[in-house]
């Protein structure tokens, strides 16, 4: 039996690609600093870092910054991913963590604000959660495909070959023609390098809409 822990929950998360925060081995993660410490050591070593966001259900891992070139420079042009994606699903990607995780980020966040200021006004007597598990909103497959669509290479495309592949990755769930958070979606992107650029950026005129970013932008206005 292996009894080097940061080595076992390392091959764990490498093999399955995400771990639940309810894992044993992920919860000492999260609580052990020095546990902590040991398996970003050793990621670092390999060129890898954890993903572990304090709002997201699940953990993983990626590519460290600075290793980055080596696996998606190739042949004098910059790969869109390292999973065999092209760049229309890549770019699906990016709407749909847009329309679902964005919007239950900006949640949470709020949550997050009215829980602290609770705690203050009870006197610490509030314990603080992390709303890892709020629940996401599913988007209507019909919906995305008649929006998006021909922005992405046509509705038949998306559907036959774009959503399928992205499911099998774990990024998304289809069920009953609706599109879900898979473990993988709350994980694909930084959420403070790339709400900004969606906010302000090109698609925010998209998402506004489909009223997708007007909480957010109250939020920010509000502030």
């Amino acid at each position: 039996m292996n009894h080097d822990h940061a080595a076992r929950l390392i091959a764990r998360l490498l093999a399955l690609r995400y771990l639940p925060r309810e894992d044993a081995e992920v919860r000492r993660l999260l609580i052990d600093a020095g546990f902590r410490d040991e398996v970003d050591q050793r990621l670092a070593a390999s060129g890898l870092h954890l993903l572990a966001h304090p709002f997201a259900a699940h953990v993983g891992v990626a590519l460290a910054r600075e290793c980055e070139s080596a696996v998606f420079e190739q042949n004098d042009a910059w790969q869109a991913s390292n999973l065999g994606l092209p760049k229309d699903a890549v770019a699906l990607l990016v709407i749909l963590w847009a329309l679902i995780i964005l919007p239950k980020r900006e949640r949470q966040l709020s949550g997050e604000a009215t829980q602290t200021e609770a705690q203050s006004e009870m006197f610490e007597t509030v314990k603080l959660t992390p709303l890892a598990h709020d629940t996401s909103r599913g988007i209507a497959e019909n919906v995305l495909l008649e929006d998006y669509g021909k922005l992405l290479g046509g509705k038949a495309r998306l559907q036959q070959f774009a959503l399928p592949q992205l499911s099998r990755l774990g990024f998304i769930e289809r069920k009953n023609k609706i599109i879900h958070e898979g473990p993988l979606l709350d994980l694909a992107f930084d959420y403070a390098e790339m709400a900004p650029r969606i906010l302000s950026g090109a698609l925010a005129d998209l998402l506004k809409q489909r009223g997708i970013l007007r909480d957010a932008e109250a939020s920010e206005e509000s502030e």
